[in-house]
């Protein structure tokens, strides 16, 4: 009684198929797909732009300058 057998499972796929149909079950696939790839794409860039922000800082140090400030900045700003 604990567990479904097979004939469960193959009616509750009749009457999901039915109720939704085949259109618009394809289409929530393809949606949750591509919201998955999505995810897996910003989890990979996410470490990107923190190196190069790094990067980028420790350019401004050497010149002695700010981050994301140049030279013609801090000499107007005097």
């Amino acid at each position: 009684m604990g567990s479904f057998s097979i004939w469960h499972w193959l009616i509750v796929l009749v009457v999901v198929l039915l109720v939704f149909g085949t259109k618009r079950l394809r289409g929530a696939g393809r949606d949750l797909g591509e919201a998955v790839k999505g995810f897996k794409k910003g989890m990979a860039d996410d470490d990107r732009p923190a190196a190069e922000l790094d990067h980028k800082s420790e350019a401004g140090e050497r010149e002695g300058t700010a981050p994301g400030k140049s030279r013609q900045d801090d000499s107007v700003s005097r």
